[in-house]
């Protein structure tokens, strides 16, 4: 079977990205055969291979699409300094793409970038938007709390001396999620380093 073929039996499964096991089962056949038909693919510049057993169906997907893919099954979104950046709240390129998941956090190696997975509990998921197709961002009021949120936790302060808070910034927001934090200790320290930024 040429190379186009099963790529066009792959884009059949109407998702960016798919894994080596999810291909073997949609062609029915062993890891290794579907494995080899993906590496096919990708030297006939159809596919990219993410990193072991991960396979985005465009060579040019948006790195942003990623995050999911990597802490499936658990829920993912691009926020922290990443999504802060691409709000135009400050000015310096992250290094690296910071992603919420219920996920343990690690970092994550692909042939795109590197991703930074913070682990968040469940009460805190939320506040990003998105699709399957351009990935998933914390709004800006969400990217805010988050990147509080993760370094109080951590033992540390976010600094923010170039922060810009874009028309429309939701205070209110980025406030009420602090309602969410079980612990009563850390909950009033990220609301009082919240103040302290939004001032």
């Amino acid at each position: 079977m040429r190379a186009a073929d099963v790529y066009a039996e792959l884009l059949r499964l109407n998702q960016p990205i798919v894994t080596t096991r999810e291909a073997a089962a949609l062609w029915q056949a062993e890891q290794g055969t579907a494995r080899r038909r993906l590496r096919t693919m990708q030297e006939a510049g159809l596919v990219l291979r993410l990193r072991q057993g991960l396979w985005a169906l465009d060579p040019k997907v948006e790195p942003f699409v990623v995050p999911p893919f990597l802490t499936a099954p658990f829920p993912a979104y691009v926020s922290f300094w990443s999504a802060l950046y691409e709000h135009d709240m400050i000015e310096q390129i992250p290094r690296q793409i910071s992603v919420a998941s219920l996920d343990r956090s690690r970092r994550v190696t692909t042939a795109l970038r590197v991703y930074e997975i913070h682990h968040l509990t469940a009460k805190l998921i939320g506040g990003f938007e998105g699709s399957p197709e351009t990935g998933y961002l914390a709004t800006p009021g969400k990217a805010l709390f988050d990147t509080v949120y993760i370094r109080a936790a951590a033992g540390s302060r976010a600094y923010f001396p170039e922060l810009s808070l874009p028309e429309g910034f939701d205070r209110a927001q980025a406030e009420q999620w602090t309602d969410r934090i079980e612990s009563s200790r850390l909950r009033t320290l990220v609301a009082r380093r919240l103040r302290e930024v939004l001032r």
